[in-house]
């Protein structure tokens, strides 16, 4: 399932860690097994989808050095769509060997067991939640067995997600309240669980339970309602966050996104996205920067606002971490489930809407109509959510709307372009990942 069969099974643990059973004869160890999980996702695959989902859709542009992501030249030998799928099924056995290491465990109290395997199942839920809107058909794996792993198949999407359910449902039920002492939120607890559920049922039209599990995760933080505190790494509204490797680090998106003078290969704002922010909107004025030189003008990201990842010595403290799950994305999720429930669901829809605007210094939404008020919140969500894990791009694909936008701005588009290839590499390892999806055929 990685760039070699022998990859797959031997994901080596950091070497100054306790490798086999001795890992989980202790806490302490256990737990640093799933802080090298969390690094991953913070150097990896998930901090990546930003900017390369980002130039896919229609969020960012490119002005020199054009990639095959940005231009829609993808093809089944492409190096960053192999990676991808590498990086996160090496971060999913991993998390399978956590689960099987906390369940052999006889050393381990209940509370530790609990809290670590509901952590992996998290993470292992997390990222097949996101190699199965990427590739669609995937194999779901829950072993280390080196022997079944050389032979998954793909499995349907709906089987795909109903393996996630399973997972982040058992998640949620093992996991306590926020593990931090510090009130960092930077590891997996019962709300990031219910927060990546509601986005599923979400994504499987699940109306209710997506209301439900939304309405549970809102209730359960208070809302921030200064924008330039939104992406602070203390922020109330922070459901989830990734932590830098050291205290004076700030985030990878801030050292990538911002730029000074000319953008060279760094990625800028579209047009598209520019144009789609009201007159007097907030978000635009406080979540994006502006370069100029000579008669150029740049705009990028700004959310996060510490430019630099390098340890700066009169700033030993960080002031950002990366935002993974945020509230304004579970307003969001409750809106568009109301708006499909209808009926006294309708009043709770627009006052969802409401509260993302408010805050962005924008009047209530006139919305009524069910076909009103989906409009509505994808514009909400392409101006709130922009450059945050490939969102705009799932929102694209999952309503239909890829064609209709992106045709027009990207020569390259295809309708097969709505899921990416599966490795070529992969295939040959393993051809019962075959058929490979529409459009990639050698």
């Amino acid at each position: 399932m990685t760039s070699s069969c022998d990859d797959f099974v031997d994901v080596d643990l950091p070497t100054d860690r306790l490798t086999a059973e001795a890992v989980f004869e202790d806490a302490t160890t256990a737990t640093a097994a799933l802080r090298s999980i969390y690094a991953q996702i913070r150097t990896g695959f998930v901090y990546n989808l930003s900017e390369e989902m980002g130039l896919y859709a229609d969020e960012l542009d490119q002005v020199n050095n054009l990639t095959p992501i940005y231009t829609h030249n993808v093809t089944a030998l492409d190096p960053t769509v192999s990676g991808w799928w590498s990086d996160a099924y090496n971060g999913i056995y991993e998390a399978n060997a956590v689960i099987e290491g906390v369940d052999n465990s006889s050393a381990l109290s209940l509370e530790d067991k609990n809290q670590i395997k509901g952590e992996a199942l998290f993470i292992r839920a997390y990222l097949h939640s996101l190699l199965v809107e990427l590739y669609g058909p995937i194999p779901y794996i829950r072993t280390t067995d080196y022997i079944a792993n050389t032979k998954v198949a793909r499995m349907p999407v709906e089987v795909v997600y109903g393996h996630i359910i399973t997972d982040l449902t058992a998640a949620s039920g093992l996991l306590g309240a926020d593990v931090s002492v510090s009130g960092e939120r930077v590891r997996a607890y019962t709300a990031v669980a219910d927060a990546l559920l509601a986005r599923v049922y979400l994504y499987t039209q699940q109306w209710e339970l997506a209301d439900a599990t939304a309405s549970k995760v809102i209730n359960s933080f208070v809302w921030e309602p200064d924008l330039k505190k939104v992406f602070k790494k203390n922020s109330s509204g922070s459901i989830w966050q990734i932590k830098p490797p050291q205290d004076g680090f700030n985030t990878l998106e801030g050292n990538r996104f911002i730029f000074p003078g000319s953008p060279g290969v760094r990625p800028v704002l579209s047009a598209s996205l520019m144009n789609a922010f009201e007159p007097n909107d907030r978000r635009k004025s406080d979540w994006i920067g502006k370069s100029t030189v000579g008669a150029n003008t740049w705009y990028y990201a700004y959310k996060y606002q510490q430019a630099r990842d390098t340890k700066v010595n009169d700033n030993p403290t960080s002031l950002e971490y990366t935002v993974v799950f945020r509230l304004a994305e579970q307003y969001l999720i409750r809106a568009e489930a109301r708006a499909h429930q209808g009926g006294d669901k309708i009043a709770g829809a627009q006052a969802d809407i409401n509260k993302i605007r408010t805050r962005a210094g924008l009047p209530n939404t006139t919305a009524a109509t069910l076909n009103e008020l989906l409009n509505a919140i994808i514009q909400e969500r392409q101006v709130e959510l922009f450059t945050e894990k490939g969102l705009r791009w799932f929102d694209l694909k999952r309503t239909g709307r890829a064609a209709e936008i992106l045709a027009p701005i990207k020569s390259g588009w295809q309708h097969t372009d709505i899921l990416f290839p599966v490795p070529e590499s992969e295939i040959l390892l393993n051809p019962n990942l075959l058929p490979q999806n529409d459009g990639y055929d050698n």
